[in-house]
């Protein structure tokens, strides 16, 4: 059986001694038997120490929900808020197979010269998909680029709809385009924000996205409680945002086995309804 608190811990070791660890954790779910390793050790030694000792680390986890063949809350979890309220923690979330690549870097360059802790949390569920509106399409391919890098607490935009944004991450993109598609055949205009990274969430991108349409819909896969889509529409009405706004998440639940999983997490046909609602 693994043993988080020993992967986290020698993790650590290795980084205050110099090296630049990539530890993995192979859940979400996981990650809590070992979570004080990041919270009271990792993200904190160089705010206690000021500056004298640092322990840079990029920590990959596998996670979230929607994985097909394995069941319960420990292959499937949605739960983030341990990760989004450790001070000065990076948290990245790629989507995109070509924006994957590029945003690890980012993390292991602000490792090197920053020292920074950063976890990179993989949607697993999208490991194995090629496809985005139809079975064949190859719409979610994406080319792979040896040099790029992606800015941390920077979003990337798709489409330049003028009715309606969707800001979201993970799972959520590819659900909200594929959502945006059938919006768009009805005539309904749609650009999607990735958000990309939920700490520091790009702040800037999610408010000129959402100044562009007047509508915004937030597509947050993790809990209603304690979930994303709180801070991204705190950050709205602290930066002054007056349009409409809402937003669609998966259920305060754990996940459970099998179908009964989709009567607690975020679907398609839930996106779809609040962006009508919305634009009604």
């Amino acid at each position: 059986m693994l043993d988080e608190q020993s992967v986290l811990g020698l993790a650590l070791g290795l980084g205050v001694s110099g090296l630049l660890p990539v530890p993995e954790i192979q859940y979400l779910a996981y990650l809590h038997n070992a979570e004080d390793q990041l919270r009271g050790e990792a993200a904190t030694l160089k705010f206690f120490s000021n500056g004298a000792y640092t322990n840079p680390m990029v920590l990959r986890v596998a996670g979230l929900g929607y994985q097909k063949g394995f069941g319960g809350h420990f292959h499937n979890d949605d739960a983030v808020g341990v990760l989004r309220d450790i001070p000065g923690l990076v948290v990245a979330v790629p989507a995109r197979p070509e924006d994957a690549a590029p945003m690890l870097r980012s993390c292991l360059a602000a490792a090197n010269v920053n020292g920074q802790v950063s976890v990179f949390l993989e949607p697993i569920a999208l490991y194995h998909e090629r496809d985005l509106l139809e079975v064949g399409d190859r719409g979610w391919l994406g080319a792979y680029d040896a040099h790029a890098v992606v800015p941390i607490g920077s979003g990337r935009t798709h489409g330049e709809g003028t009715d309606l944004t969707i800001a979201t991450f993970g799972n959520g993109v590819r659900m909200s385009l594929r959502v945006a598609a059938r919006l768009q055949a009805r005539g309904v205009g749609v650009r999607v924000l990735d958000l990309r990274w939920i700490a520091p969430l790009p702040v800037d991108d999610l408010l000129r996205e959402a100044q562009a349409t007047g509508h915004l819909l937030v597509v947050d896969e993790t809990r209603r409680s304690g979930g994303v889509s709180e801070g991204v529409l705190s950050a709205l009405v602290d930066a002054g945002y007056t349009g409409r706004m809402s937003r669609v998440t998966s259920k305060d639940s754990f996940i459970p086995l099998g179908d009964a999983a989709n009567l607690v997490l975020l679907s398609e046909a839930e996106i779809e309804a609040a962006a009508d609602a919305l634009l009604s």
